[in-house]
Parts: C-alpha cells; sequence; structure tokens
C-alpha cells in the first residue's frame, strides 16, 4: 500500500481565528479597459490587422485609433507587418498591425501549497519559460525571495534579450489586488502578506497581484480558446478551490476583493448510487462536514488513492495513472467530477453565464470525467440547458500555473497599455 508522504499531511483543524470580511477595507472598483487597452486588444483578438478593421471592432473614430497605434508603435507594443492590398488587388493598400513579441516579456508567479512556479510570458500570452519548484521552506519571505532570485536567472538563460515590463503573482484563497496582499491562506498559514512590495523591491519590476482563479478567468478573456469574454463563471479544483465571476467583460472582485469562495459549500452526503460515499475526505480548516473542499480537493484525492492501495506519492502520480488508463485512478477522478458538477450546476444556476470553465485535470485530459461533469449538471440545473455548449475545460490544462501570475500582469497590460509602465513609456 502507498504511504502518504509528511508534505502532505492535511491543515490543522483548528487554525487561528478566521478574518471577517467586514474588517478588510473596501477596495475601489477594478478598472475598466481603457480606450488604447481597446485597439491593444483588439489587435491581440484579429491581428495582423488594419486600423479602419480596429476603428470598426473597437467603435472609435479613425483619428482617435491612428493616435492610438502611434503611441503603442512608440512604445514597442505594436508593429506593423508587411503591406497588404485589398482583395484581388483592389482598394488601397494597408499596413496591418500585430502584437510585437520581439522586445518585451511579462513575468508570472504561481503560489500553490507545495510548490511555487515561475514563468515568462510572451505579450500574446505565449509561455517562452517556466520553473517549478517544492517550497523548501513555506515561510512568505523564502517563497517570495526564492522567486525573485529563480526569475532572475530564467531571465538571463531564457529571456533571449528581451526586457521583463513587469510581474505578475496569482494564489489561491483571499488576495486583495489594490493592497498588493495575500490577506489570507490557511493552507500556508499566512496572513497580511504584502506580497507586491516584497516583489517589487527584490526584482525591481511593476508587480500586481490576484487569486489565481481571477487571473486565470482574465487568461481565458484575453488569450483562452472559449467565447468567455462578456459573461463567465471560472471554477477552480485543485488544492485550493475557488471560482471567479465575470459579467459585462469585468472580472468581479467584490468590495473586499473577496468573490470567489466557494470552497467551503455544503455538497451534502454522497452516498447515492452515482457517487458513492467513500471515505478519505481531507478535514477541512471550515469545520464543517462534506464542504467542497474537503470532497475534491487534492488531498483528498491522494488521501483516497492511498487507501485504495495505488503506488502513488504526490497528486500527480493518480494523474498519471488516470490518464494511462488505470481504473481506481479513472474511477476517483470520475467521483471527483460528479461532486464538482454539483457545485458548477450551482454556480450555473446563480449566475447564468454564458460559460463556465472548469479548471480541473479531470475535466481537461480525461473525456469520461468531462461527460460526468456534464451529466451531473444536467440532472440538476434548472437554467442549463445545453452543458455540451455552456461547460468547458480550462483553455491551459497543462499550463495553468505558468499562466496564471502571468495573466495577472498580462490582464493589467491590456486594460492600460499608455498606463505607468516605466520602460514602455521610455521608450516612447
Amino acid at each position: 500500500m502507498g504511504r502518504l508522504p509528511h508534505d502532505h499531511r492535511p491543515a490543522p483543524l483548528n487554525p487561528p481565528t478566521p478574518l471577517r470580511r467586514a474588517d478588510v477595507r473596501q477596495a475601489p472598483s477594478a478598472r475598466r479597459a481603457s480606450t488604447a487597452g481597446a485597439v491593444l486588444s483588439a489587435v491581440l483578438d484579429d491581428g495582423p490587422v488594419a486600423r479602419s478593421t480596429v476603428a470598426r471592432l473597437t467603435g472609435l473614430s479613425p483619428a482617435a485609433v491612428s493616435g492610438h497605434c502611434g503611441q503603442l508603435l512608440a512604445r514597442g507594443l505594436l508593429r506593423e507587418s508587411a503591406e497588404t492590398a485589398g482583395p484581388r488587388g483592389l482598394g488601397r493598400p494597408h499596413i496591418p498591425l500585430e502584437i510585437d513579441t520581439r522586445r518585451y516579456l511579462v513575468a508570472g508567479g504561481h503560489i500553490a501549497v507545495a510548490n511555487s512556479t515561475v514563468s515568462l510570458l510572451d505579450l500574446r500570452g505565449r509561455i517562452v519559460a517556466s520553473d517549478r519548484q517544492p517550497h523548501h521552506d513555506p515561510e512568505p519571505d523564502q517563497v517570495l525571495g526564492g522567486m525573485a532570485a529563480r526569475l532572475s536567472r530564467l531571465t538571463a538563460e531564457r529571456g533571449a534579450g528581451r526586457t521583463v515590463l513587469a510581474m505578475g503573482l496569482a494564489t489561491g484563497y483571499w488576495v486583495d489586488p489594490a493592497a498588493g496582499t495575500i490577506v489570507d491562506h490557511p493552507r500556508l498559514g499566512w496572513r497580511d502578506v504584502p506580497a507586491r512590495d516584497a516583489l517589487a523591491a527584490t526584482t525591481g519590476l511593476p508587480v500586481h497581484v490576484d487569486s489565481h482563479s481571477r487571473a486565470l478567468a482574465r487568461a481565458e478573456q484575453l488569450i483562452g480558446a472559449v467565447s468567455a469574454r462578456d459573461s463567465m463563471v471560472l471554477l477552480f479544483v485543485g488544492a485550493v478551490v475557488d471560482a471567479a465571476f465575470a459579467t459585462g467583460g469585468t472580472v468581479h472582485r467584490g468590495p473586499r476583493s473577496g468573490a470567489g469562495s466557494v470552497a467551503h459549500l455544503p455538497v451534502g452526503r454522497a452516498d447515492t448510487q452515482d457517487v458513492p460515499d467513500e471515505p478519505g475526505a481531507e478535514p477541512c480548516v471550515c469545520g464543517t462536514a462534506r464542504c467542497l473542499q474537503s470532497e475534491v480537493s487534492e488531498l483528498t484525492v491522494l488521501r483516497r488513492a492511498v487507501a485504495r492501495g495505488l503506488p502513488v506519492r504526490v497528486f500527480g502520480d493518480v494523474l498519471d495513472l488516470a490518464r494511462a488508463g488505470h481504473p481506481d485512478a479513472v474511477e476517483l477522478f470520475r467521483r471527483r467530477a460528479r461532486m464538482v458538477g454539483r457545485v458548477a450546476a450551482l454556480l450555473l444556476d446563480m449566475f447564468d453565464p454564458e460559460v463556465l470553465v472548469v479548471v480541473e485535470p479531470g475535466a481537461g485530459w480525461l473525456p469520461e470525467c468531462l461527460a460526468e461533469l456534464r451529466a451531473e449538471v444536467a440532472e440538476r440545473s434548472w437554467v442549463c440547458d445545453d452543458p455540451e455548449r455552456a461547460v468547458v475545460p480550462s483553455s491551459f490544462t497543462g499550463s495553468v500555473l505558468p499562466i496564471a501570475g502571468g495573466a495577472v500582469a498580462l490582464g493589467e497590460l491590456y486594460a492600460d497599455p499608455l498606463g505607468p509602465w516605466p520602460v514602455t513609456a521610455a521608450v516612447g
């Protein structure tokens, strides 16, 4: 029988007194994209694209588009492609615009329960380099300091002479982007960690922080494969479980940046034919029996795999067995999918989004798990009449962690590309 390693022990059952959201100051409203941001985003979506088409896509006047494009070109965010003519050589030639990926990168950092990831992304959101390392010491100064040192090495080795514009940092639980703090991460024991200031001091970069679910929702809007620009719910299921909500194209944070806390939703007993009860659930810090976190977390899947005698040490081993077709491992992920489907149905009924994105490796890698999840939604949702269309896996299965942190920085850049970006301002 496999043995559960010491670094996957459950969190203590008697955590510090939880924070009250009323005790946390309200953050300012999330910034909507500037008109320059709308221009840059249109080029990201449709480039290479003519200025006239950008004007049509954004609803801005040709003069406004021309002015913004001139500034974005001067700052090295856009470039001109080869001149093209109209259909069959008719019409005036035009010079299409595209995102310039030759000059700049953004850095990403993601802090998970057992490890951290540092990455470099180009301005189209493509991963240039990534480095994932376990926590040797989970104290904030050790983790954040180590990420800064790793980023410096990664940039020197893989940056190919390009300049890093900014760094984004993402993690689970409660993050306040306005204050730049990780307000509360009970699995790590972190509270009120000034992550933005710490990383800015050690990297010399502008740093932006957010929750990983909101970061991945923004990534879906910017560079994802699904139609999720206007109305979306994103459900993240990993070592931590949380969610993000977007409406009107804006990812909702809440007045105290606490939106998306779904980990402790009760999922009820599973003693039905389709989702039988199974021992081994993670004892959750909330103290509520059978909450979502305790039923579907990575630790719960690992504990149940160990109880079944599978030769595993970490969650990734269980996933590898499932992808190889091991029946017990596959069944663990199918069970997880059915439990996630319960909450997915609830979220669909609450928000009626255009699409619900599930960030969960079983749904991403195993077609039978996605089918189980959609079937549960079809059975339980009163609103969703087409789960095949409305419930989709993440666009970033296999690269979620490198994308998450970088998406925080990219989201800020595309919202306000002519804002306080010291490097581009100096160029322009």
